[in-house]
């Protein structure tokens, strides 16, 4: 393990091309991540998969997919979750707990069936970003509540029942995307909420949580850091580390996300010397992801040592 480099990469279609075997070869990514353009179907899903974990000679390679449900559904072509939003759950937990934990509990547990089928052992879910009015709807139906009470509450059995059917989980998007009033897709989000607000709402709902991995917001919090979005600022990641207590991996949201400035190679390395683990790329483009490459370290042992500790639920 300890040859791979520090980051996640997309790839463009349903079987790798010649080019991306020699890319996996060359480079080693710690990871690699699936969307809805990689899977046709189940079958189809598991021999991508498999083809990626022989030539990292892992059955445990980490391949993570977006699957939250809902608008978010990467197995769109398999399956329809359109209907089961956050936004559902979230209700259903204050209209009826006991309905909601059969339910979510159901959800959870099919999510998980399929995810084992195709081969993925990493949901990037759950999305702990708080709804909030007037805010942008990149988040909207995706966040379980405006109330970071709940949206905890119900963070833990997420992780907790794909943790149980041995799938890892990632919170996201640490320490907060709710209160952004524009895409990070497109543009830049500047929040200008006090830390001591941020402190009692947000940030709260990250919190005490029981998972390996952790996405960073593409979002600038000026109160804190009025110059760098939070993947690229020292001063928000050492705060996610001391005071919301998140000690494990961190990985960047897309690096080719247009909220961050700077070329591929800039927002590779800023990436690093801010603080991330990991650094994301998902568009699949051969070109960037060779900088993205190039420009990332070998893993070191706080890596190897945290990767080794989520295989574990895998058994």
């Amino acid at each position: 393990m300890n040859d791979r480099r520090a980051f996640i990469v997309g790839i463009k279609s349903v079987k790798l091309s010649q080019k991306e075997k020699k890319f996996l070869r060359k480079y080693k990514p710690w990871g690699v991540i699936l969307f809805s353009r990689n899977i046709l179907n189940l079958n189809q899903a598991s021999k991508l998969t498999s083809s990626i974990r022989k030539i990292l000679n892992d059955r445990n390679y980490p391949i993570l997919i977006d699957q939250e449900g809902g608008r978010v559904n990467r197995l769109k072509n398999i399956i329809s979750f359109e209907k089961l939003t956050a936004e559902f759950f979230g209700k259903k937990y204050i209209q009826n707990l006991t309905e909601f934990k059969i339910y979510y509990k159901l959800f959870i547990d099919k999510t998980s069936f399929l995810l084992n089928k195709i081969g993925a052992n990493i949901n990037t879910v759950p999305v702990l970003d708080l709804r909030v009015k007037r805010a942008s709807k990149i988040i909207g139906d995706r966040s379980f509540s405006k109330n970071y009470k709940i949206v905890s509450k119900i963070g833990d059995l997420c992780i907790q029942y794909f943790h149980e059917n041995n799938i890892g989980s990632l919170i996201k998007h640490i320490p907060g995307h709710g209160l952004a009033k524009v895409d990070s897709h497109y543009f830049t989000p500047v929040i200008n909420k006090k830390i001591s607000y941020l402190m009692k709402n947000d940030f709260l709902a990250f919190k005490n949580k029981k998972t390996f991995f952790a996405m960073t917001a593409h979002i600038i919090f000026s109160k804190i850091d009025n110059k760098n979005t939070v993947t690229h600022s020292k001063k928000i990641i050492k705060l996610i580390r001391t005071k919301i207590g998140f000690k494990n991996i961190l990985i960047s949201d897309d690096l080719s996300m247009k909220s961050l400035k700077g070329n591929i190679k800039e927002n590779t390395i800023k990436t690093f010397k801010a603080g991330c683990n990991l650094a994301l790329h998902c568009n699949g483009n051969q070109k960037e992801m060779e900088i993205v490459a190039k420009n990332s370290p070998l893993i070191n042992n706080f890596i190897i040592q945290k990767t080794s500790q989520f295989y574990k639920i895998l058994r």
